[in-house]
């Protein structure tokens, strides 16, 4: 079993940077990929990025890639979102997530955290 809770959403400006967190609990944290997945009102969760398990591997959806960057520190069991050059369609609530292989797939992961929510005014 894994707990994710995502931390470091807020209100923030068009061009802003945040960084968001997600620690997880549980010992083998190292063994799972990390995806990280956004849900803006009244649309459907869509990926953002994922890491895999060593943090080599990383994978962004074109509408944030060269803006975003997804890293982790196992020792720390915690897996980030950094997010630059924010723009008023980043506004959603963003929720990481756990699994065994890093996907953009919703069902390629197990464990889910309850998400933070982050705003970009223009």
């Amino acid at each position: 079993q894994v707990q994710l809770v995502e931390s470091g959403g807020g209100l923030m400006q068009a061009g802003d940077s945040l960084r968001l967190s997600c620690a997880a609990s549980g010992r083998t944290f190292s063994s799972y990929a990390m995806g990280w997945f956004r849900q803006a009102p009244g649309k459907e969760r869509e990926f953002v990025a994922a890491i895999s398990w060593s943090g080599v591997n990383t994978y962004y959806a074109d509408s944030v890639k060269g803006r975003f960057t997804s890293s982790r520190d196992n020792a720390k069991n915690t897996v980030y979102l950094q997010m630059n050059s924010l723009k008023p369609e980043d506004t959603a609530v963003y929720y990481c997530a756990a699994g065994s292989r890093w996907s953009s797939r919703m069902d390629e992961y197990d464990y889910w955290g309850q998400g933070t929510q982050v705003t970009v005014s223009s």
